[in-house]
Protein backbone atom coordinates (compact mmCIF):
# COMPACT_ATOMS: atom_id res chain seq x y z
CA UNK A 1 0.00 0.00 0.00
CA UNK A 2 2.91 2.08 -0.29
CA UNK A 3 1.64 4.23 -3.20
CA UNK A 4 -2.06 5.05 -3.95
CA UNK A 5 -3.78 3.42 -7.07
CA UNK A 6 -5.83 5.70 -9.31
CA UNK A 7 -6.31 3.83 -12.23
CA UNK A 8 -9.13 1.10 -10.94
CA UNK A 9 -10.98 3.98 -9.29
CA UNK A 10 -10.59 6.36 -12.42
CA UNK A 11 -12.01 3.05 -14.25
CA UNK A 12 -15.07 2.40 -12.04
CA UNK A 13 -16.08 5.96 -12.69
CA UNK A 14 -16.19 5.20 -16.52
CA UNK A 15 -19.31 2.59 -15.81
CA UNK A 16 -21.12 5.23 -14.14
CA UNK A 17 -21.84 7.24 -18.00
CA UNK A 18 -25.38 7.40 -18.50
CA UNK A 19 -26.86 6.13 -21.15
CA UNK A 20 -27.60 7.76 -24.15
CA UNK A 21 -29.26 5.20 -26.66
CA UNK A 22 -31.77 3.43 -24.29
CA UNK A 23 -35.36 3.62 -24.27
CA UNK A 24 -35.95 5.78 -20.92
CA UNK A 25 -36.87 2.82 -19.00
CA UNK A 26 -33.75 0.69 -19.69
CA UNK A 27 -31.75 3.69 -19.62
CA UNK A 28 -32.33 4.01 -15.95
CA UNK A 29 -32.35 0.47 -15.10
CA UNK A 30 -28.79 0.45 -16.75
CA UNK A 31 -27.48 3.70 -15.32
CA UNK A 32 -28.89 1.98 -11.85
CA UNK A 33 -27.05 -1.07 -11.99
CA UNK A 34 -23.87 0.65 -12.74
CA UNK A 35 -24.43 3.63 -10.20
CA UNK A 36 -24.75 0.88 -7.66
CA UNK A 37 -21.85 -1.13 -9.13
CA UNK A 38 -19.86 1.50 -8.48
CA UNK A 39 -20.55 2.26 -4.64
CA UNK A 40 -20.23 -1.52 -4.03
CA UNK A 41 -16.56 -1.57 -5.60
CA UNK A 42 -15.76 1.45 -3.22
CA UNK A 43 -16.74 0.09 -0.34
CA UNK A 44 -14.43 -3.20 -1.32
CA UNK A 45 -17.83 -5.39 -1.96
CA UNK A 46 -16.64 -7.15 -4.53
CA UNK A 47 -19.11 -9.90 -4.51
CA UNK A 48 -21.91 -7.81 -4.70
CA UNK A 49 -20.34 -5.42 -7.62
CA UNK A 50 -19.32 -8.48 -9.42
CA UNK A 51 -23.71 -9.61 -9.75
CA UNK A 52 -24.36 -6.07 -10.66
CA UNK A 53 -21.73 -5.42 -13.60
CA UNK A 54 -23.05 -9.18 -15.27
CA UNK A 55 -26.78 -7.88 -15.21
CA UNK A 56 -25.53 -3.90 -16.49
CA UNK A 57 -23.33 -5.82 -19.59
CA UNK A 58 -26.50 -8.10 -20.52
CA UNK A 59 -28.88 -5.04 -20.04
CA UNK A 60 -26.56 -3.25 -22.59
CA UNK A 61 -26.14 -6.30 -25.20
CA UNK A 62 -30.07 -6.47 -25.25
CA UNK A 63 -30.73 -2.87 -25.74
CA UNK A 64 -27.97 -2.19 -27.78
CA UNK A 65 -26.32 -4.93 -29.48
CA UNK A 66 -23.14 -6.81 -29.04
CA UNK A 67 -20.57 -4.28 -30.77
CA UNK A 68 -21.95 -1.29 -29.14
CA UNK A 69 -19.54 1.30 -27.28
CA UNK A 70 -21.95 1.03 -24.12
CA UNK A 71 -21.50 -2.67 -24.43
CA UNK A 72 -17.65 -1.78 -24.04
CA UNK A 73 -18.29 0.37 -21.06
CA UNK A 74 -19.77 -2.63 -19.44
CA UNK A 75 -17.09 -4.97 -20.49
CA UNK A 76 -14.99 -3.09 -18.86
CA UNK A 77 -16.36 -2.08 -15.41
CA UNK A 78 -17.05 -6.21 -15.70
CA UNK A 79 -13.41 -7.00 -16.23
CA UNK A 80 -12.27 -4.72 -13.67
CA UNK A 81 -13.93 -6.17 -10.97
CA UNK A 82 -12.38 -9.92 -12.35
CA UNK A 83 -8.54 -8.31 -11.84
CA UNK A 84 -9.68 -6.86 -8.60
CA UNK A 85 -10.42 -10.01 -7.73
CA UNK A 86 -7.17 -12.01 -8.94
CA UNK A 87 -9.45 -13.71 -11.58
CA UNK A 88 -7.24 -12.96 -14.45
CA UNK A 89 -8.24 -15.64 -16.91
CA UNK A 90 -11.85 -14.00 -16.79
CA UNK A 91 -11.43 -10.32 -16.84
CA UNK A 92 -8.82 -10.81 -20.21
CA UNK A 93 -11.24 -11.72 -22.54
CA UNK A 94 -13.17 -9.01 -21.67
CA UNK A 95 -10.88 -6.19 -22.56
CA UNK A 96 -10.11 -7.28 -25.01
CA UNK A 97 -13.30 -7.67 -26.76
CA UNK A 98 -13.94 -3.94 -25.12
CA UNK A 99 -11.12 -2.82 -27.08
CA UNK A 100 -12.28 -4.79 -30.51
CA UNK A 101 -15.15 -2.71 -29.66
CA UNK A 102 -14.20 0.54 -29.05
CA UNK A 103 -11.45 0.41 -32.00
CA UNK A 104 -14.14 -0.89 -35.04
CA UNK A 105 -17.10 2.10 -33.41
CA UNK A 106 -14.73 4.72 -32.30
CA UNK A 107 -11.62 4.96 -34.56
CA UNK A 108 -8.03 3.50 -33.19
CA UNK A 109 -7.50 7.09 -32.10
CA UNK A 110 -10.23 7.37 -29.88
CA UNK A 111 -9.77 8.81 -25.95
CA UNK A 112 -12.08 5.58 -24.98
CA UNK A 113 -9.82 3.06 -26.77
CA UNK A 114 -6.92 4.91 -24.66
CA UNK A 115 -8.43 3.96 -21.77
CA UNK A 116 -9.41 0.25 -22.40
CA UNK A 117 -5.49 -0.03 -23.16
CA UNK A 118 -4.67 1.17 -19.78
CA UNK A 119 -7.12 -1.08 -17.82
CA UNK A 120 -5.98 -4.28 -20.45
CA UNK A 121 -2.03 -2.96 -19.86
CA UNK A 122 -2.83 -2.96 -15.86
CA UNK A 123 -3.51 -6.56 -15.88
CA UNK A 124 -0.94 -7.58 -17.59
CA UNK A 125 1.26 -5.43 -14.95
CA UNK A 126 -0.69 -6.56 -12.05
CA UNK A 127 0.35 -10.27 -13.23
CA UNK A 128 4.34 -9.28 -13.96
CA UNK A 129 4.16 -9.38 -17.55
CA UNK A 130 5.80 -5.92 -18.36
CA UNK A 131 6.79 -6.54 -21.71
CA UNK A 132 3.34 -6.53 -22.55
CA UNK A 133 2.13 -3.96 -20.35
CA UNK A 134 4.57 -1.19 -21.55
CA UNK A 135 3.52 -1.10 -25.08
CA UNK A 136 -0.52 -0.68 -24.21
CA UNK A 137 0.82 2.06 -21.90
CA UNK A 138 2.82 3.63 -24.51
CA UNK A 139 -0.07 3.71 -26.83
CA UNK A 140 -2.74 5.34 -24.75
CA UNK A 141 -0.37 8.26 -23.64
CA UNK A 142 0.33 8.67 -27.46
CA UNK A 143 -3.67 8.74 -28.07
CA UNK A 144 -4.68 10.92 -25.20
CA UNK A 145 -1.80 13.26 -26.05
CA UNK A 146 -2.74 13.92 -29.35
CA UNK A 147 -6.61 14.07 -28.72
CA UNK A 148 -6.92 15.84 -25.52
CA UNK A 149 -3.22 17.67 -25.61
CA UNK A 150 -0.58 17.18 -23.55
CA UNK A 151 -2.15 18.73 -20.61
CA UNK A 152 -5.19 16.94 -19.55
CA UNK A 153 -6.44 15.14 -16.60
CA UNK A 154 -6.13 11.40 -18.79
CA UNK A 155 -2.53 12.40 -20.07
CA UNK A 156 -1.34 12.42 -16.51
CA UNK A 157 -3.38 9.17 -15.41
CA UNK A 158 -1.19 7.53 -18.34
CA UNK A 159 1.64 9.12 -16.86
CA UNK A 160 1.28 7.87 -13.46
CA UNK A 161 1.09 4.19 -15.22
CA UNK A 162 3.69 3.88 -16.78
CA UNK A 163 5.05 5.43 -14.18
CA UNK A 164 4.28 2.61 -12.22
CA UNK A 165 5.44 -0.01 -14.55
CA UNK A 166 8.83 1.20 -14.70
CA UNK A 167 9.16 1.83 -10.55
CA UNK A 168 7.54 -1.91 -10.76
CA UNK A 169 11.14 -3.10 -12.60
CA UNK A 170 13.49 -0.40 -10.98
CA UNK A 171 13.49 1.75 -13.33
CA UNK A 172 13.46 4.51 -11.23
CA UNK A 173 15.11 7.11 -13.34
CA UNK A 174 12.30 6.32 -16.22
CA UNK A 175 9.51 7.14 -13.75
CA UNK A 176 10.56 10.22 -11.89
CA UNK A 177 10.42 12.26 -14.75
CA UNK A 178 6.41 10.92 -15.93
CA UNK A 179 5.56 11.32 -12.16
CA UNK A 180 6.45 14.88 -11.75
CA UNK A 181 5.06 16.00 -15.30
CA UNK A 182 1.62 13.84 -13.95
CA UNK A 183 1.62 16.02 -10.77
CA UNK A 184 2.00 19.23 -12.47
CA UNK A 185 -1.27 18.31 -15.06
CA UNK A 186 -3.37 17.73 -11.23
CA UNK A 187 -1.73 21.06 -9.71
CA UNK A 188 -2.68 23.58 -13.05
CA UNK A 189 -5.91 21.61 -13.78
CA UNK A 190 -7.69 20.87 -10.31
CA UNK A 191 -5.59 23.11 -8.27
CA UNK A 192 -2.61 22.27 -5.57
CA UNK A 193 -5.38 20.67 -2.95
CA UNK A 194 -7.31 18.05 -4.95
CA UNK A 195 -7.38 14.63 -4.40
CA UNK A 196 -5.68 13.81 -7.59
CA UNK A 197 -2.45 16.11 -6.63
CA UNK A 198 -2.50 14.21 -3.34
CA UNK A 199 -2.51 10.48 -5.00
CA UNK A 200 -0.12 12.27 -7.65
CA UNK A 201 2.61 13.29 -4.34
CA UNK A 202 1.94 9.50 -2.69
CA UNK A 203 3.30 7.85 -5.76
CA UNK A 204 6.37 10.06 -6.31
CA UNK A 205 6.81 9.85 -2.35
CA UNK A 206 6.61 6.42 -2.85
CA UNK A 207 9.45 6.65 -5.31
CA UNK A 208 12.23 8.46 -3.28
CA UNK A 209 10.95 6.15 -0.44
CA UNK A 210 12.09 2.87 -2.54
CA UNK A 211 14.95 4.15 -3.40
CA UNK A 212 16.23 5.39 0.18
CA UNK A 213 15.47 9.21 -0.18
CA UNK A 214 13.49 9.59 2.57
CA UNK A 215 14.29 13.27 3.04
CA UNK A 216 12.59 13.85 -0.35
CA UNK A 217 9.75 11.58 0.28
CA UNK A 218 8.62 12.59 3.58
CA UNK A 219 7.30 16.31 2.67
CA UNK A 220 5.38 14.77 0.16
CA UNK A 221 3.85 12.29 2.25
CA UNK A 222 2.89 14.65 4.60
CA UNK A 223 1.45 16.98 1.98
CA UNK A 224 -0.67 14.38 0.56
CA UNK A 225 -2.07 13.67 3.64
CA UNK A 226 -3.02 16.78 4.14
CA UNK A 227 -5.16 17.26 1.22
CA UNK A 228 -6.91 14.25 1.77
CA UNK A 229 -8.02 15.52 5.40
CA UNK A 230 -8.92 18.40 4.42
CA UNK A 231 -10.50 17.26 0.77
CA UNK A 232 -12.50 13.89 1.93
CA UNK A 233 -12.30 14.25 5.64
CA UNK A 234 -10.42 12.68 8.25
CA UNK A 235 -11.72 9.39 7.81
CA UNK A 236 -11.82 8.61 4.88
CA UNK A 237 -9.82 5.63 3.55
CA UNK A 238 -7.41 7.35 1.45
CA UNK A 239 -6.70 9.13 4.66
CA UNK A 240 -5.69 5.95 6.54
CA UNK A 241 -3.40 4.82 2.94
CA UNK A 242 -1.79 8.01 3.70
CA UNK A 243 -1.06 7.53 7.28
CA UNK A 244 0.24 4.26 6.56
CA UNK A 245 3.05 5.27 4.37
CA UNK A 246 4.00 7.67 6.33
CA UNK A 247 3.81 5.51 9.06
CA UNK A 248 6.09 3.09 6.99
CA UNK A 249 8.29 5.78 6.23
CA UNK A 250 9.16 6.40 10.28
CA UNK A 251 8.88 2.81 10.77
CA UNK A 252 12.01 2.37 8.21
CA UNK A 253 13.93 5.14 9.76
CA UNK A 254 13.54 3.70 13.45
CA UNK A 255 11.37 6.63 14.68
CA UNK A 256 8.96 4.07 16.16
CA UNK A 257 7.38 6.64 18.61
CA UNK A 258 6.19 8.39 15.57
CA UNK A 259 5.26 5.79 13.46
CA UNK A 260 3.28 4.15 16.01
CA UNK A 261 -0.09 6.81 16.31
CA UNK A 262 0.25 7.26 12.77
CA UNK A 263 -0.54 3.18 12.22
CA UNK A 264 -2.98 3.28 14.88
CA UNK A 265 -4.95 5.89 13.06
CA UNK A 266 -5.04 4.54 9.72
CA UNK A 267 -5.89 0.96 11.46
CA UNK A 268 -9.29 2.71 13.66
CA UNK A 269 -10.34 4.08 9.98
CA UNK A 270 -9.95 1.01 7.85
CA UNK A 271 -12.09 -0.29 10.43
CA UNK A 272 -14.42 1.97 10.61
CA UNK A 273 -14.88 2.43 6.89
CA UNK A 274 -14.12 -1.52 5.98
Amino acid sequence: MKCLKILSFAAILACLAPPVVYGEDTGSHWDKLNRELGEHYRAGQYDKALVLAKQALEVAEKAVGPDHPDVALSLNGLALIYGTLGQYAQAEPLYQRALAIREKALGSHHPDVAQSLNNFALLYRTQGQYAQAEPLYQRALVIQEKALGPHHPAVALSLNNLADLYRDQGQYAQAEPLYKRALAIYEKTFGPNHPAVAGSLNNLAGLYDTQGQYAQAEPRYKRALAIYEKALGPDHPYVATALNNLALLYFTLGQYAQAEPLYQRALAIWEKAL
